[in-house]
């Protein structure tokens, strides 16, 4: 390709010298200029303008410079004269999902069906049918066939008479259980007898017979009051039989009484004879009145056995001179005391008594003899 060009005189755009036209601004190539015979004397011509030539993107690029300038140019002198108009928001399109349409089943709303009534229906009286009879043949009770048909408490039947019948109540099923309902289960331990009605048989002889209540046959039969007919089966709960009257309880008896506390005289004391032998203790709580203190004194140093046995109240006792020996040689004795309780009296009348607690330890005391007779007494 040659490298020769030629200038176009418009925009002045270097085109390349085989084509006609300028690439840029599409303007013909210009006719070449004739040579001038060559002057025989020089020529004077004035200074020629810089001529500037600028690429395609660097004139565009000087476009928008300037039309920026201007466009800023213009912002400002609008905004000092308060001339400035704001531009109106173009909402944007915000793209709105259209739900999918999902099949849901419509449930049909249950309509209230009211369950049918039930009527009574007539029973024609046969001959020996009685309320409770006619209640147990239909499965009622004798109260539901006196107030349908307004029979009075003593619901009277006669043969041919005409009744209604109230249809039974169903009971619903009640749900399986492992042990029956307080009052079934009563009336399933329940022990009864079936007792058929006599002529001159009332209520109240037939409670007193089997020694239950009336409220209670009554009850257990049905019925709404006292007057019961010859020939009527009656079930007698023996199970609600009046209690048996028996004896009065007797008050449980105290806890026992701890071992009485010896106080004085000391373990192995010794007495002379002008000496009175006081035995004390302490005391175990507040006696009852049936309760006491059982001293028991016995003479160890006597040939035959000298026992003394009395019940005092007291927590001290004197020891009575006539339980002292006779003889002139010391004697040793032994006592302890002991809690009782009177339970009763014997034959003779005289009190029964029994331990209220545990015996003390058991002491001894040594009381001189008594001088022999025409021996002279000591002076004190």
């Amino acid at each position: 390709m040659s490298s020769e060009t030629w200038t176009c005189p418009t925009c002045g755009t270097q085109v390349e010298a085989h084509l006609d036209r300028c690439h840029i601004c599409g303007n013909p190539r210009p006719e070449p200029a004739q040579q001038e015979p060559e002057a025989t004397a020089p020529t004077w011509r004035g200074p020629r303008f810089p001529v500037i030539t600028l690429s395609l993107p660097v004139a565009l690029a000087v476009l928008a410079f300037f039309v920026s300038l201007g466009a800023v140019s213009v912002y400002m002198v609008l905004q000092r004269t308060n001339r400035i108009v704001e531009p109106t928001p173009v909402p944007t399109d915000t793209p709105t999902l259209t739900p999918t349409a999902t099949h849901t089943p419509v449930t049909p709303t249950p309509t209230y069906t009211p369950l049918p009534t039930p009527t009574p229906f007539t029973y024609v009286v046969q001959k020996g049918d009685t309320c409770l009879s006619i209640a147990r043949t239909f499965d009622v009770s004798v109260q539901a066939i006196i107030l349908l048909n307004q029979l009075g408490s003593t619901c009277t039947v006669y043969e041919g008479q005409k009744l209604l019948i109230p249809q039974p109540t169903p009971t619903p099923t009640p749900e399986p259980t492992e042990t029956l309902p307080p009052e079934e289960a009563t009336r399933a331990a329940c022990e009864t007898v079936t007792h058929k009605v006599k002529p001159d048989d009332t209520l109240l002889a037939i409670s007193l017979t089997y020694d239950v209540p009336m409220d209670a046959i009554r009850e257990w039969n049905g019925l709404v009051g006292d007057v019961v007919f010859e020939g009527m089966a009656l079930v007698i709960p023996l199970c609600m039989r009046n209690a048996t009257p028996g004896p009065s309880p007797t008050p449980s008896p105290p806890p026992p009484y701890p071992a009485p506390v010896l106080l004085l005289p000391p373990d192995g004391a010794v007495f002379s004879l002008t000496d009175a032998v006081v035995l004390q203790w302490a005391a175990v709580g507040e006696l009852r009145d049936n309760e006491a203190y059982a001293v028991t004194l016995i003479d160890l140093t006597s040939d035959e056995e000298r026992r003394l046995v009395v019940y005092v109240t007291d927590t001290k006792f004197v020891v009575p001179e006539d339980f002292r020996h006779t003889g002139a040689q010391p004697h040793v004795y032994r006592w302890w005391v002991m809690p009782v309780r009177q339970v009763g009296t014997d034959e003779e009348g005289n009190p029964v008594w029994e331990p209220a607690g545990a015996s003390s330890e058991q002491r001894t005391f040594v009381w001189a003899g008594l001088p022999e007779v025409g021996t002279p007494t000591p002076a004190p």
